[in-house]
């Protein structure tokens, strides 16, 4: 008997009865991918401190995307620079591989992919490397795959959508191109019709912990038709219902531009106690509302961004139509979104990954269009082939960067990068760090204190993305309900799958067939922090709860919520992967907290300047968290590095005119 099997059985032994009718019994995947101790060890190992036999334990997933349980940025995938972090660790240059390449770009993400394809297309015989500590390609584009029933399923285990491509640079425009990405034709593969043929609409389970009583009710056209079945108190129920149906100008009196001003300076939390006046327990049932597209509670996002998400309590305003100058990246883009949120691959952005991948190793993916694509497996055995022009290293961090030689007048670069091996260096003409901003300090000691600083205000939103596959979605279909959302929930609600068929992948036609649901959680910290203080909160949670947690929550919220038409989640949920992102998506400015915005200085224009023969990408240099904001900073960097100025153009911040932001400074 395995060790894992054996910790099953007395896992078993010891659960509660109500654990026992939650499921947590059941014949799915219990083990953590977070070997994190032994990782770290290995790096330990490098400078003495212990034999390297006792690292060699650890090993990779033969084909990640088949991981359940636990994954993402696991303990295994951070522990070493949380060891040079913690002083644990001292990155010294390692043994030369003998290896020497034109680029080696730190991250192999969206963006450092971007700027591998970029450096390449301007320059077709560079020999290129890309190092990554996770154990697959894409970084948080991830792709989770599930065998039910005799039939796969791919879901997205983070970045999710190719957003407003009429807001796309040139630059993004002609990369998604290159490598066979075509968005208008989602507009035949994403089923935009498939909720309505069903008669399926969105909802809100209310959890008796919260609210004293459980009840999952279904949301109609109008809040009149629902409210009143929820088991809020009398007046927040009326305070719901004037929201939403009819708010008053609660801020009348003021020119629009004197209530904009007010709103900029006002959080969404602010507005609906002290403006509007609600109910305190609508705090509660709003708190997570806005988590999804600015990463915070109500408590940290402007009022004026909550307007452009859709929170309710504007529309008697008279706020205008035209998206204001002060709201964050975001909010600019969703108030003004000229596209319908189709450009969805089964397997999210994982595929623009994997098509970036083609493109620049074309025996990893076999195929040629993205549609064929979509139910290849990428051959890992073929990322890093020895003689290829370019490699992709995975399982391998970079610890150490720098100049051999002065920065101004150096010809190559040293990169030192740490696997379960030991530490190895190689040497680079040019180096792109696509990899966060807040890392790059501690792989460097060639930054300037300015530099440095600006880094380290770009901290990472933490985020869990979970897939529950259900073998059949009869409980939705009978409730009649594509998805619930759970405020006061560990989880901030559960999805429906995108209805997406292309290349002979074939979406769930039967509520009999088996489905993919998306669950979120995007911790918080304590109310009043300010957002980058709630991000280290938050992260700080994530690393302390086990599969075990997360799938006991899961199991909770998908009994709860539809166990009145018969879900029974010992019997209905075939598998479970919990895709954890300590360092999910980068911050975006936003009032009322980052009083520079928009007018500026920005840290992000300090702390991405490249130095030397070394650029900066990722992400966290647009701060702006997109697929083609990644693409963007990619490509910047790439061009940056061999000093190219023309090209397709690339943006910051994409998003409506800017005449369109201009509108009420006139």
């Amino acid at each position: 008997m395995d060790a894992e099997h054996q910790e099953n059985m007395d896992t078993a032994a010891d659960m509660s009865a109500e654990d026992r009718a939650l499921g947590m019994d059941q014949a799915i995947s219990r083990r953590d991918f977070m070997n994190g101790m032994a990782y770290t060890a290995a790096a330990l190992a490098a400078q003495g401190a212990m034999p390297w036999g006792r690292a060699a334990a650890a090993s990779s997933t033969p084909y990640p995307p088949s991981s359940t349980g636990l994954t993402g940025q696991t303990d295994k995938s951070n522990g070493i620079m949380h060891a040079i972090r913690d002083g644990l660790l001292k990155p010294t240059a390692g043994a030369s591989t003998g290896e020497t390449f034109d680029l080696v770009v730190v991250g192999a993400g969206i963006s450092g992919l971007a700027a591998a394809h970029e450096f390449r297309r301007l320059n077709p015989a560079a020999r290129i490397l890309l190092l990554d500590p996770l154990p697959d390609v894409g970084g948080h584009a991830s792709r989770n795959e599930f065998q039910v029933g005799g039939q796969t399923l791919i879901g997205y285990g983070g970045s999710q959508s190719l957003q407003t491509p009429s807001y796309f640079s040139p630059a993004v425009r002609g990369m998604l191109g290159s490598v066979g990405i075509e968005p208008k034709k989602f507009e035949g593969y994403y089923d935009g019709d498939w909720f309505d043929k069903r008669g399926l609409g969105g909802g809100v389970y209310f959890s008796k912990a919260v609210y004293g009583q459980a009840a999952t009710v279904r949301e109609t056209d109008t809040a009149a038709g629902w409210v009143s079945k929820t088991p809020l108190n009398a007046q927040a129920k009326r305070d719901l219902i004037e929201l939403i149906d009819a708010p008053k100008d609660y801020l009348k009196g003021l020119s629009t531009a004197e209530k904009r001003a007010r709103l900029a300076k006002t959080t969404y939390r602010e507005f609906l106690l002290n403006i509007a006046g609600v109910d305190p327990q609508l705090v509660t049932y709003f708190q997570d509302s806005t988590r999804e597209y600015f990463g915070s509670g109500i408590d940290v996002v402007g009022a004026l961004d909550a307007w452009a998400n859709g929170n309710p309590g504007f529309d008697g305003m008279k706020l205008g139509d035209q998206p204001d100058a002060a709201m964050s990246p975001s909010g600019r883009l969703i108030a003004t979104d000229p596209d319908d949120y189709i450009y969805h691959f089964p397997d999210g952005n994982a595929s623009v990954a994997r098509l970036l991948v083609r493109s620049l190793i074309p025996a990893a993916l076999p195929g040629k269009t993205m549609e064929d694509s979509v139910r290849a497996k990428l051959n890992y055995a073929q990322l890093d082939v020895k003689g290829k022009p370019v490699r992709i290293r995975l399982n391998s961090t970079a610890v150490r960067v720098r100049h051999l030689g002065s920065p101004g007048t150096a010809k190559q670069v040293e990169v030192t990068y740490a696997d379960r091996s030991g530490m190895h260096s190689v040497v680079a003409g040019r180096v792109v760090l696509a990899c966060w901003h807040r890392v790059i300090p501690y792989l460097t000691a060639e930054l300037g204190e300015a530099q440095a600083k600006a880094m380290r205000d770009q901290v990472k939103i933490p985020l869990v993305y979970t897939n529950v596959v259900l073998r059949n979605f009869e409980a939705f279909s009978r409730l009649k309900l594509s998805a619930v959302t759970s405020p006061g929930h560990f989880w901030i609600g559960a999805d429906i799958d995108f209805p997406v068929s292309m290349g002979g992948y074939s979406f769930a036609q039967q509520a009999s067939d088996p489905v993919i649901l998306h669950l979120r959680r995007i911790p918080g910290g304590k109310l009043g922090d300010e957002a980058r203080e709630q991000f280290n909160t938050g992260r700080g949670e994530l690393t302390r709860l086990t599969f075990a947690d997360y799938e006991r929550q899961t199991r909770n919220l998908l009994g709860g919520a539809l166990g009145g038409a018969g879900f029974d989640p010992a019997r209905d949920i075939a598998a479970i992967t919990v895709n954890r992102w300590a360092h999910g998506y980068a911050y975006e400015y936003m009032r009322p907290d980052d009083a520079f915005w928009p007018g500026g200085p920005l840290p992000i224009a300090t702390a991405r300047r490249g130095w030397g023969r070394i650029a900066i990408a990722n992400s966290d240099s647009g701060a702006y968290a997109y697929a083609h904001s990644a693409i963007d900073q990619g490509v910047r960097a790439a061009r940056e590095l061999l000093g190219v100025t023309a090209g397709p153009a690339i943006s910051d911040f994409p998003g409506p005119p800017r005449s369109k932001l201009d509108f009420f400074k006139r």
